[in-house]
């Protein structure tokens, strides 16, 4: 019984003291080994009568699983130190993935079609408008002229909030016209906005996502006519597309916010996988746009005898695919440096009317 109590002790005492890997690794053979003290122990059982085995049997069990649960235990400790050590010491840690390579930012196309289109329509006098991308019915929707049961007020079409008690649902803006309605209420005439932002429609597909850009345009002023649109836009395409010929037609559309309106096309070509605006054999729709409804100017109280407008909208997404030949839509919002590396652009040079745009 005195053997065991002291083995204990001076095991537990070595196992302790070991200051590292190494020693205690030493402390487990000396004790726990073929040749250990601890399992010469268990080993003279066998030389026992049985009285003495039920005695000493458990004892020496228990010897054993202390000092072993101590080395286990003291293991665990200077592991978790050298493993500290290292961390302080070491510079680089060889078993950790290496770092992402530097890579210089991109402006993502978007912005940069943004910025574009922000330069010329300020050339010729616009400002930019904002707004929230969640809005009411009201400015959504029935300012708008918007009839009661047109599709874009159902939910295959338009994404819609869960409606607080006693309140109609909020949407998410499904265009950013609701800015045209908020500056004509606050502002009075003359008014030449220019409305940039992100519209959500329940859309997916490569050349539709549930998000996308818009910008839209709006003049109210008196003797505002439809020459005054068409000059414009024709002069917007010849800017945005850097070319000096636009050849274009105006198609009779309809839009609730707008009268007479009108769907924009202009010539291509295609040469390979590159499309050339401009001119061609080849008509493409670019935007839409009208004169501004004279039910929409008394709903936001402008008199529509005294003053008229025009507004028009562009997808910016699709206008950015158009110009700099991408495929697809959805990458746009996949975040993927790749992809912006590839069609991305300086944040340093600004898109300038006189300085270039592209």
């Amino acid at each position: 019984m005195s053997d065991i109590i002291r083995i204990e002790e001076e095991a537990l005492a070595a196992v302790t003291a070991a200051a590292d890997l190494a020693t205690l690794d030493a402390v487990r053979v000396a004790e726990l080994g073929k040749k250990g003290r601890v399992s010469g122990l268990m080993g003279a059982l066998g030389k026992m009568s049985p009285e003495e085995r039920k005695t000493q049997g458990p004892l020496l069990n228990a010897l054993k699983d202390k000092v072993d649960a101590a080395i286990r235990a003291r293991k665990s400790a200077l592991e978790a130190a050298e493993l500290e050590a290292r961390l302080a010491s070491e510079k680089i840690d060889l078993t950790l993935p290496a770092a992402p390579s530097p890579a210089e930012g991109a402006l993502h196309p978007v912005m940069q079609v943004f910025e574009e289109i922000a330069a010329i329509f300020g050339d010729m006098g616009f400002t930019v408008a904002e707004g929230p991308d969640i809005e009411d019915d009201w400015h959504n929707f029935t300012a708008l002229n918007f009839p009661i049961g047109h599709p874009a007020r159902e939910t295959h079409d338009t994404f819609f909030m869960k409606a607080l008690e006693g309140d109609t649902p909020k949407v998410l803006r499904t265009h950013t016209s609701p800015v045209q309605v908020r500056t004509m209420m606050e502002e009075k005439p003359p008014i030449r906005i220019l409305v940039p932002g992100r519209v959500y429609r329940n859309d997916w597909d490569a050349t539709h996502t549930p998000m996308f850009h818009q910008v839209e345009g709006l003049v109210i002023e008196k003797g505002i006519h439809m020459g005054h649109l068409k000059g414009c836009l024709i002069d917007f395409v010849k800017a945005f597309f850097e070319v000096d010929t636009v050849v274009s037609r105006f198609r009779p559309h309809f839009f609730p916010f707008t009268e007479p309106s009108a769907e924009m096309d202009v010539k291509y070509s295609r040469k390979g996988d590159a499309i050339e605006i401009g001119e061609g054999d080849r008509w493409m729709e670019i935007l839409g746009c009208g004169m501004v409804h004279p039910n929409v100017l008394r709903n936001c109280g402008i008199d529509p005898a005294v003053y008229q407008g025009f507004a028009f909208g562009m997808g910016v997404d699709r206008l950015a695919m158009l110009k700099y030949g991408m495929p697809d839509l959805r990458p746009y919002f996949e975040a993927d440096p790749q992809w912006s590396r590839h069609y991305g652009f300086s944040p340093w040079l600004t898109p300038s009317v006189s300085g270039g745009l592209s």
